[in-house]
């Protein structure tokens, strides 16, 4: 989620300064258009700069939760495919021993990988800051799960996929990790790689549902 350009210092950083650069930056204008032709039925915007960590550990070593909590504010969730919240992250279930942390904001980069890595010292435990190869992607809109179907083979039926949950899976060739925040809302986390396609993928398959 960052570039090292050196020789493009926006007008009041210092020069040499690390410039922020979007993931979907190749396809900001086509975002854009598409935001504002029938944002009721289905709208696409890029949540760029989150802070993305991911974490392994034995959710039965009290000491790790304990850690884990106290920096995060929410335990990481145990059973399979679900979200736990706190006031300021997402923790996303990945697998028995994995979790995914997102911020709910732009943050500095690296303090939040800091922080977990000084608590789970001593624990058998690591986190891992992910951020510079994924971005995450807000969906939303009556034929948002229309619009999902199209590339995602997962049963998205509201009464079988629903907020509180997440899933791994993928959309059309891009892998993604899939959080319904409502009943016509997603966020959906993608490698940084795969970020210009599948926003053009998803706009390709969105377009007849929106025209």
């Amino acid at each position: 989620m960052w570039n090292e350009t050196r020789n493009l210092t926006p007008v009041g950083e210092r020069a040499g300064a690390v410039r922020l650069e979007s993931p979907c930056i190749g396809v900001a204008g086509l975002l854009k258009g598409q935001q504002t032709r029938a944002p009721s039925k289905f709208v696409m915007r890029e949540s760029a700069f989150l802070d993305l960590v991911a974490v392994r550990g034995e959710p039965g070593d009290p000491a790790f939760v304990s850690a884990f909590e106290r920096v995060i504010g929410c335990r990481p969730p145990s059973a399979p495919n679900t979200v736990s919240r706190s006031a300021e992250y997402d923790v996303l279930w990945l697998g028995p021993d994995e979790w995914l942390v997102r911020s709910n904001g732009p943050v500095q980069h690296g303090v939040l990988e800091a922080m977990l890595s000084d608590a789970l010292n001593g624990t058998y435990a690591a986190a891992v800051d992910v951020g510079s190869g994924y971005t995450v992607v807000k969906i939303s809109g009556e034929h948002v799960r229309d619009v999902l179907s199209r590339g995602c083979p997962l049963d998205l039926h509201l009464r079988v996929f629903k907020e509180g949950q997440c899933a791994q899976s993928h959309y059309f060739k891009a892998s993604i990790v899939l959080i319904p925040t409502g009943d016509d809302a997603f966020e959906i986390v993608v490698r940084r790689s795969f970020s210009d396609y599948f926003c053009r993928i998803m706009l390709d398959a969105a377009e007849p549902l929106t025209s």
